[in-house]
């Protein structure tokens, strides 16, 4: 491999690293009591969100979901407004106003998080026919959890993606649980069947490894840039930590066995710099010096966060629409 593919897998572990450490920074928040309302944290999960949005274009789009903070940084969202938003803060994305689950960032392409399960579904396939009816070869990357698979509104846009050969690509993080209850007790067959029922073609992925998310994902982007229609990845992964931060005791769900595995022999990080460390890329003393810069800028942006001024009273009317 060439110097430049060296640089571009050290950027994508700095990318997932930078996320796996904002995570851990909103979860001390939480428990400090110094963040308003809930929050899903994607600490697991990184190499879903990276290794799709490492294949996309700067003016491509995505949409998110309640669980969505991974996806907004891989897309390129800033650290400072983003915790300004998680604290209700002026300079976040929103104002302060969308809070944990509903921040967007257009000059990235992201089209906005969405609390409500598949919410995104319809907002993506419509800048899909967007970008079709314009003339661009812009792509839209729509994340979703397994568990908007039980939503039918899901189904209708496919459908119509299909039809149309909108260039979309559904991308579903299967972190095997719904809330509280394992996919496999509320979901029949394979999930790769849904989307075939509709003629676009699905890839299940491990969703774990980076480099196989990002070969999917570019796969799919390709097809989707010449005119070949939509695609469906199913990103096997898995979250370290509760459906939200409050969820601590998850002992009736699922065994602590089961979640130190995942950390211990499949976590994203350290499959990654594994890798890279073979290939003689990187030094461990290198990635240890990678974690201190991004727990650094990590600190600073929570400061800035923290002195940040609440909104104005009057911005509650601001960029309300009925």
């Amino acid at each position: 491999m060439s110097e430049a593919d060296q640089e571009k897998w050290v950027s994508i572990y700095k990318k997932m690293l930078g996320i796996r450490l904002f995570e851990l920074q909103v979860e001390e928040l939480y428990t400090s009591a110094r963040m308003p309302g809930l929050s899903h944290l994607y600490i697991g999960e990184e190499a879903v969100a990276v290794g799709v949005c490492s294949a996309l274009r700067n003016d491509d789009y995505i949409t998110s979901t309640h669980r969505g903070h991974g996806h907004c940084l891989a897309k390129g969202a800033s650290l400072k407004p983003m915790f300004a938003e998680l604290l209700g803060k002026q300079p976040g994305y929103c104002q302060g106003k969308g809070g944990s689950m509903h921040i967007a960032d257009p000059s990235t392409g992201n089209l906005g998080a969405n609390a409500i399960v598949g919410g995104g579904a319809g907002i993506a396939t419509g800048s899909a026919l967007s970008s079709k009816m314009r003339g661009t070869d812009q792509v839209t990357v729509c994340f979703f959890g397994e568990g908007a698979l039980g939503q039918g509104s899901l189904y209708e846009v496919m459908n119509m993606a299909a039809l149309w050969k909108l260039p979309i690509i559904y991308v579903c993080e299967n972190n095997l649980y719904t809330e509280y209850t394992s996919f496999r007790e509320v979901m029949a067959g394979d999930i790769c069947d849904r989307p075939g029922a509709f003629g676009i073609p699905c890839e299940s992925l491990d969703g774990q490894d980076v480099r196989e998310v990002h070969a999917g994902a570019t796969r799919a982007v390709a097809r989707a840039r010449s005119g070949e229609g939509p695609s469906f990845l199913v990103c096997n992964t898995y979250r370290y930590r509760g459906h939200h931060v409050g969820d601590i005791d998850r002992g009736y769900y699922r065994s602590k066995e089961e979640e130190e595995e995942w950390k211990e022999i499949r976590d994203p990080l350290k499959l990654l710099g594994s890798w890279m460390r073979d290939r003689g890329w990187i030094t461990q003393e290198g990635l240890d010096q990678m974690h201190n810069e991004a727990q650094l800028a990590i600190d600073e942006a929570v400061e800035f966060a923290l002195e940040a001024p609440l909104p104005d009273a009057q911005e509650v009317y601001n960029h309300v629409y009925a």
